[in-house]
């Protein structure tokens, strides 16, 4: 009997409000803002457009570790994630998500730092883009990034998200945070 091919999902809490992980084959691929619910259509046409299943089946165990994972780095007891990733993407894009998870936590770059750090410096718009397709916001911390005047910009959480994860990484802030599989 064939096994059927399907993305698994799980909706985590956290004070940037709810997260649906999508997993493929146990490997993390995709974060949404917002409930399973209300993020499937748009996980379909991803899953679609990146050659994944169209399926999607909710299933809260299937993000046990990653939900874990999330609830200590809102807690500020993690500052990385140790997780198996499914990254799809191409060439440049991976080479930017790789920059961008470089990125200290607690720290920002410019899109032009991180044009240079690809070896790109004029790439400053591919860069953008790249950030706009990263599939796995907060893991790899694509809210890290500003633009070259320091302002927020940019973010497809939104900017008020944007500013919660770059003050909920500042030193020192003591975090309050409450977090549970749904």
């Amino acid at each position: 009997m064939k096994v059927k091919e399907e993305l698994l999902v799980s909706t985590v809490s956290s004070p940037v409000g709810l997260l649906t992980l999508a997993f493929y084959r146990d490997r993390l691929c995709h974060i949404d803002f917002g409930t399973a619910e209300d993020t499937t259509a748009g996980l379909i046409h991803w899953a679609k457009r990146n050659g994944l299943p169209a399926s999607v089946s909710d299933v809260s165990q299937a993000g046990e570790q990653a939900a874990e994972q999330l609830h200590d780095y809102f807690s500020g007891r993690r500052k990385t994630f140790d997780l198996d990733l499914l990254l799809i993407g191409t060439a440049f894009q991976k080479e930017v998500w790789k920059a961008l998870a470089a990125i200290p936590y607690g720290e920002t770059r410019t899109y032009k730092d991180v044009a240079v750090a690809v070896g790109r410096p004029k790439a400053i718009r591919a860069v953008g883009g790249a950030n706009h397709r990263n599939p796995l916001p907060i893991v790899i911390p694509c809210h890290r990034v500003i633009g070259t005047n320091g302002a927020l910009v940019g973010y497809g959480g939104g900017l008020d998200r944007k500013k919660r994860l770059l003050e909920l990484e500042k030193p020192g802030k003591i975090k309050a945070v409450s977090s549970s599989l749904s």
